[in-house]
């Protein structure tokens, strides 16, 4: 991987919005890799829109020994590393969210595992929205934020007002799939639609994860599944009614996309980034190199396939 040059510019739209999500599928690369290729991330001119390394919490052993076992530590072993040698480059822990596909009974074995890393949040998968939020409560420390997804057939008529009415009335992140490796994994305009505008509607914040790292809404040409665009749900975070998100996250015109975007008050950019917090993706280049071809980021050189 290359590194980019620096000199480039973040708008605030884009601040924090891309996770790292290089370990997951469908990029699955080795955590031995992840760990250089974030700290270029971290140290790069766009590290402003970077967000925290995503590990499920069975590969934490296997993060910190690529952490502890890579060049970087192994420079500054001695002066700022701890004695697991769990440091990012400059000498900080690294910044790691926390994915607990298991639920909540992997909570506390995984926050043990994970005392190392800097904890930038934990996004818990569970059946149960009372549970989670109770069990997140009970063992999650105060200063750390948390997300909780419910599988989307539990989203569906009634139960997406039953959940996010439970989560409304906590500290906590909904989080919603938006993608995977099957056609059936990625919602429609209206099923993304009515998560949006629930969530909008209650003040709720939330993060999507898979299927969302071009900024457009397309088909893809090799799978023929329907990927959403962020750019799309970003425009469609600040609507209240379901018609008119859904409309937004149909629209396939970059150049459409791009114009609202330019078009949005400070106002807007706030209202938008306090309901969609981020997205996990396993390029963090991919995303960048769709906002400077739409011309929204300013970046000092293109961004390269070699880069991604």
């Amino acid at each position: 991987m290359n590194t980019l040059p620096p000199g480039g510019v973040i708008p605030e739209l884009f601040h924090g919005l891309f996770d790292d999500a290089a370990v997951f599928p469908p990029g699955n690369l080795p955590v031995v890799d992840a760990v250089p290729a974030h700290r270029l991330h971290r140290t790069a001119w766009y590290t402003e829109a970077v967000g925290p390394l995503l590990c499920g919490a069975g590969r934490l052993g296997e993060l910190a020994a690529a952490v502890a076992n890579s060049p970087e530590t192994a420079a500054i072993q001695g002066r700022a590393a701890g004695a697991d040698g769990s440091v990012a480059a400059g000498g900080r822990p690294l910044k790691v969210g926390l994915v607990l596909p298991g639920g909540s009974t992997e909570l506390a074995p995984a926050l043990a595992a994970a005392a190392p890393f800097e904890l930038a949040g934990v996004e818990l998968a569970t059946r149960d929205a009372t549970e989670a939020v109770a069990a997140l409560d009970r063992l999650l420390p105060p200063d750390v934020p948390a997300a909780v997804e419910l599988p989307r057939e539990l989203l569906r008529g009634d139960g997406l007002d039953a959940v996010l009415d439970v989560l409304v009335d906590s500290p906590y992140r909904a989080k919603f799939r938006t993608g995977g490796l099957v056609a059936e994994a990625f919602p429609d305009e209206d099923e993304l639609a009515a998560f949006l505008t629930g969530c909008a509607r209650r003040g709720l914040p939330y993060k999507c994860t898979a299927g969302l790292h071009n900024a457009v809404r397309h088909t893809d040409p090799e799978t023929g599944f329907e990927h959403h665009g962020f750019l799309n749900v970003l425009l469609a975070a600040q609507e209240t009614d379901r018609t008119a998100a859904a409309a937004v996250l149909a629209e396939r015109d970059g150049e459409v996309l791009a114009k609202a975007v330019r078009s949005l008050t400070d106002r807007q950019v706030t209202v938008i980034r306090n309901s969609f917090t981020a997205f996990g993706t396993c390029s963090i280049a991919e995303p960048l190199g769709d906002l400077a071809a739409l011309g929204l980021l300013s970046s000092p050189s293109p961004l390269h396939q070699e880069d991604r």
